[in-house]
């Protein structure tokens, strides 16, 4: 059992900084900009032989409205009460403000294990900051840098006793295994075993204001995500891991992203650069869509990103629950989804109602069959019949007479399925007649919406010997002779 750890502090105290440096990677995005991090964000931390979750947390503010930063220190408080030990950071540098003291005494009465660090501690200039720690009550404050690497040994010795504490605790609470088990028992519950070792990565993807934290919380069953009227409340790409619907999941909440025109700010560029690799990363990408404004240009691109990622592809239309025509819209849309995205033809398109969390069954359903689909393998005894069958329909055009011939079909990959055509004069085949292949392949064998990906080849590009000159016959043939001469 290990324990999991909650970096709380002031925003701007380096928080994410010591999140990255825990993880071993750059997971959460930094800025010197204040508030950057807005979410709670998990990750996986290894400090020398420890091994433990932690969690980079929003700024806390001394606010108490319904503003975001109110909302923000909610959730990081949340935070609080669910970690095992919070890590209480603070700026040595800036020294302790008026905030600081009022956070420490929130975090006596909430946890039971509160580390105090100071941070940005390298070099004397933090003395002051350090010995003003001191103040808070909250014992000897460990002296680190976590833009630099300084403190993790101490940071490690502190943490050794708390993670000795839960493994001797999970120990404890361990059933006992001294029980006889019968083979039939054993092989009921390996049946039961989850067969999939990786969750299925899911990505979540759309324009500002889609309602995508809200989509992502509905399916949690919780308000894990930060959420709002306002547009642009997520900054980068948070992951959150569930069991939906019997399938062991991961789902990427993104920032929304605009049109290119837009994006301007530094921290916007790296929202979204963090939400493309989320799409890059992803199995089955989720574009959501409002329904009041459907299919703008900059939903266009963001699908037409999944596609050329070769993602399989989900388009869901969000707040259908305020739509009036349903009927009519729904119509609408579907002529509209083949009409702008064709080479997403035959996608799912579903609707829902994120706030009321109606339509997530039929979402489920449709991201399940997607990644079924992205993940189709079709025999070659099959591809050379259905491809002599595609041939004698329509055959292959006769550039200046010379009739192009496809000899051979076979699939090469999924995720997503990709095909190879031996042919002749693979250069000669124009594209159109590609394309009636590859919608032939999605209608004849059951593959709808997927990225499907086929390549033209000639027969002699992968024969090495193809157009070499005969020149060392006669050499050959005189070494022989001049062998046979020997044993004579």
């Amino acid at each position: 059992m290990t324990f999991s750890l909650a970096i709380v502090g002031r925003p701007n105290v380096g928080k994410s900084t010591l999140f990255n440096r825990l993880v071993g990677k750059r997971l959460a995005l930094v800025d010197d900009q204040p508030g950057v991090t807005r979410d709670l964000r998990e990750g996986e931390a290894r400090l020398g032989d420890l091994r433990f979750t932690v969690i980079d947390t929003a700024g806390l503010e001394n606010a108490s409205d319904d503003s975001l930063p109110a909302r923000m220190r909610r959730l990081t408080e949340r935070a609080v009460d669910m970690a095992d030990v919070c890590l209480f950071l603070v700026d040595s540098r800036v020294g302790i403000l008026p905030d600081d003291e009022i956070f420490a005494e929130i975090l006596r009465k909430r946890s039971a294990h509160v580390i105090l660090a100071a941070n940005k501690a390298e070099g004397s200039a933090a003395d002051a900051g350090i010995l003003e720690a001191y103040g808070l009550g909250l014992g000897e404050p460990l002296r680190l840098s976590a833009e630099h690497g300084e403190g993790m040994n101490e940071l490690y010795s502190v943490l050794l006793p708390i993670s000795e504490e839960f493994a001797e605790r999970a120990e404890a609470d361990a059933p006992e295994t001294d029980i006889a088990v019968s083979d039939d028992e054993d092989a009921e519950t390996a049946a039961r075993v989850p067969t999939q070792d990786k969750p299925l990565q899911i990505a979540v993807v759309g324009r500002p204001n889609a309602g995508k934290s809200t989509l992502v919380n509905a399916i949690l069953g919780e308000d894990r995500l930060l959420t709002g009227p306002e547009a642009g409340i997520t900054r980068d790409a948070i992951s959150v891991q569930l069991d939906w619907g019997g399938v062991p999941t991961r789902i990427f909440d993104t920032a929304g992203m605009r049109r290119r025109a837009k994006v301007q700010e530094k921290l916007e560029k790296l929202s979204v650069s963090d939400g493309i690799r989320a799409v890059k990363f992803a199995e089955v990408v989720v574009v959501l869509l409002d329904a009041a404004i459907p299919f703008e240009t900059q939903d266009l691109k963001i699908a037409d990103l999944a596609e050329r990622e070769g993602r399989a592809v989900v388009v869901a239309v969000n707040k259908w629950d305020i739509e009036d025509e349903k009927q009519e819209k729904l119509k609408w849309l579907r002529e509209q989804f083949e009409h702008v995205l064709p080479q997403l033809r035959g996608a799912p398109l579903v609707t829902i109602s994120a706030r009321t969390g109606k339509g997530l069954d039929k979402l489920q359903a449709a991201v399940m069959k997607a990644y079924d689909v992205w993940n189709r393998r079709v025999s070659t005894g099959q591809l050379n019949r259905w491809l002599e069958g595609m041939v004698q329909r329509h055959p292959p055009p006769a550039p200046q007479g010379r009739r192009i011939k496809l000899r051979y079909m076979t699939q090469v990959k999924t995720r997503p399925p990709a095909f190879v055509v031996m042919c002749s004069l693979p250069d000669k085949l124009p594209e159109s007649y590609s394309r009636y292949l590859v919608n032939g392949l999605r209608e004849d064998f059951d593959m709808p919406g997927t990225p499907i990906r086929l390549t033209m080849r000639g027969q002699g590009d992968k024969n090495p010997y193809k157009g070499r000159k005969k020149k060392n016959a006669g050499a050959l043939k005189k070494h022989l002779g001049s062998l046979q001469a020997k044993k004579s």
